[in-house]
């Protein structure tokens, strides 16, 4: 049984075109290419014909994944209140220790970037500050087995 994503209402939309550009662009773009491999002859010793077919894969593979994600979705609407940290909310964390302040926004699994600052609930810093409110301090165990306390300086929902 698949369990329940939990998503922005900006994360389905992302979702949402990432699945109809791969269902009307990648699609024929890799059957064209498909195509054009197989015309170079044998396919057993064609690697332009591998690279196409891995592709399709990749491209099938992901949206039958992004449909998954879709169809066990619950769409995370802002919480009225900012005064604790929920999915959605937009926070500044700074670290106890050298002071640098992070912003993350905390959202599902699914939807997690930590490149776009995206963090996941189900991440260490994810759980550790999931309910804080504004001036808490939380731990979160590294994987190395170090802790770091972030102080919770600001929460938007």
């Amino acid at each position: 049984m698949q369990k329940e994503v939990a998503l922005t209402p900006e994360g389905q939309i992302r979702l949402e075109q990432e699945l109809v550009h791969l269902e009307t662009v990648r699609r024929r773009e890799v059957g064209e290419r498909i195509k054009e491999a197989k015309e170079f002859g044998d396919i057993s010793e064609n690697s332009e014909y591998d690279d196409a077919k891995n592709e399709q894969a990749w491209v099938e593979s992901r949206i039958i994944e992004i449909n998954v994600i879709l169809a066990h979705a619950t769409i995370i609407q802002s919480p009225k209140s900012s005064s604790k940290v929920n999915l959605g909310s937009k926070i500044h964390l700074r670290d106890v220790e050298s002071g640098d302040v992070h912003t993350y926004q905390l959202v599902g699994s699914a939807e997690a970037d930590p490149t776009d600052s995206k963090i996941s609930n189900e991440s260490p810093v994810g759980k550790a500050v999931m309910g804080a409110k504004k001036g808490d301090v939380v731990r979160v165990s590294t994987p190395r087995g170090s802790v770091i306390e972030y102080e919770v300086v600001s929460i938007k929902n």
